[in-house]
């Protein structure tokens, strides 16, 4: 009874996750509380052992350094700086918006990679007169191909990162930055092949542009230097914290702290709360609670051993059917929820002798990841940017998304098969 009512609540949670008629966070606070009430778990149970509150510390830690380094300008700066280099230049301009994005996504992360860019790039469209969906979707595709090369660029990867101790910021680098750049690649030619027609500019529009002064987006004051000195501080740190032997929340509750005393003078510490995304963190843990009550159940035990089951055993087949799975269903929801969900199942595969899980891990985050760009509901950074160029009247119709973000996630998930099969399946194989 227990295995069917936790599966129950999880799936109408799921749905109503999807359809979005209700703040997610709602929905998921919503079901880990009818998972209390109904005996599933007990409250010591669910927050000692299934909220994360590594991540939620992690993120929350980011909030803050992001929200006061907004403060002082500078990423405005950046942007309208790069688009002034260009001289408004329809290709050159996706591509240098695209190459932001993408760095940007993996260097902070992805939601707040798009909130800063993507007003930025409404009001240049604007001004030139260009059509602004091709700079959306190449936003979008960029963030979450960018966010897919590193621990912190995409929520999935830190979460997997948290599960998983000795998969650090550095071996996120090594091993799944090579293929992300790859993609990257692989997408900025087809996105200028495809939008190279929509994005021809029939009279030049740049004076505008040029009247812009960047500088007058700069807050020239100490908290600008602060922000970015702890910030590069901060990423050192992730780079760095295996040799330092320091947690990645610690680095990053400890750049955070640094940056609300430094600052504290000059931006009250209530204004910087307000900037929090206390929505996202408490989705987080709604999230973490649903989870928990599937794998107190044993419904858990039960999917890994169903994907087992389905491929043999066979090494190679699960660690590619976790890579197409994760891609195929993240395109369909939101990659939190569904990365949420399996990471206990990934574990699970240690009983049944799958010993060396990294390249399952790494299945796990591409897929996630990459399939996002499948559709508009695929990753949060894609809800967000749906969400700003709907309230600046640029709205992107979900169908014609579809259609470019698809079979961008086909051609994603096939390139990344390749590359996890050369890199370490046939090296796994040769050993056994």
């Amino acid at each position: 009874m227990e295995i069917i009512l936790a599966t129950i609540i999880f799936i109408i949670c799921y749905i109503f996750i999807m359809t979005e008629k209700v703040n997610r966070a709602v929905v998921t606070m919503t079901g880990g509380t009818l998972l209390l009430l109904t005996g599933i778990y007990t409250t010591e149970k669910m927050l000692v052992d299934y909220i994360d509150w590594n991540t939620i510390a992690l993120l929350f830690s980011m909030m803050v350094l992001i929200a006061i380094t907004e403060k002082t300008g500078l990423f405005s700066y950046i942007a309208i700086r790069f688009a002034q280099r260009v001289k408004g230049a329809p290709i050159p301009l996706l591509i240098g918006a695209s190459i932001l994005t993408g760095i940007g996504s993996a260097m902070l992360d992805n939601v707040t990679t798009v909130l800063i860019f993507v007003p930025i790039i409404l009001k240049i469209t604007k001004l030139l007169k260009l059509p602004a969906f091709p700079y959306l979707v190449t936003i979008i595709f960029s963030s979450n191909i960018g966010g897919a090369a590193t621990l912190i660029g995409d929520p999935p990867n830190i979460m997997i990162g948290q599960a998983v101790e000795h998969l650090t910021f550095s071996s996120f680098l090594i091993h799944v930055a090579p293929v992300a750049i790859i993609l990257f690649v692989i997408m900025l030619v087809l996105v200028s092949f495809l939008f190279r027609n929509t994005l021809k500019r029939k009279s030049i529009e740049i004076e505008e542009l040029v009247k812009i002064n960047a500088a007058s987006y700069l807050n020239k004051t100490p908290m600008l230097y602060q922000s970015i000195t702890v910030l590069i501080l901060t990423i050192s740190g992730f780079l760095f914290h295996a040799f330092l032997h320091v947690e990645l929340t610690a680095i990053a509750l400890s750049g955070a702290i640094l940056l609300l005393l430094l600052t504290e003078k000059e931006l009250a510490t209530e204004q910087i709360f307000e900037k929090v995304e206390w929505v996202t963190l408490f989705f987080f843990i709604g999230l973490f609670t649903l989870v928990g009550g599937l794998e107190e159940v044993g419904v858990i035990d039960e999917l890994a051993r169903a994907i087992v089951v389905s491929t043999d055993g066979d090494y190679v087949k699960t660690t590619l059917l976790i890579l197409w799975i994760s891609g195929l269903f993240s395109g369909v929801v939101d990659n939190i929820p569904f990365v949420a969900a399996m990471i206990p199942v990934v574990q699970e595969f240690e009983s049944y002798g799958m010993v060396y899980l990294d390249p399952i891990w790494w299945s796990l985050a591409l897929g996630a990841c990459l399939g996002g760009n499948a559709t508009l509901v695929g990753a949060s950074a894609n809800v967000v940017v749906a969400g700003l160029a709907e309230g600046a009247k640029q709205k992107i119709p979900f169908i014609r998304f579809l259609l470019y973000g698809f079979p961008l996630v086909i051609i994603s998930l096939i390139i990344a098969t390749i590359y996890i099969y050369l890199r370490y399946l046939i090296p796994y194989m040769d050993q056994v």
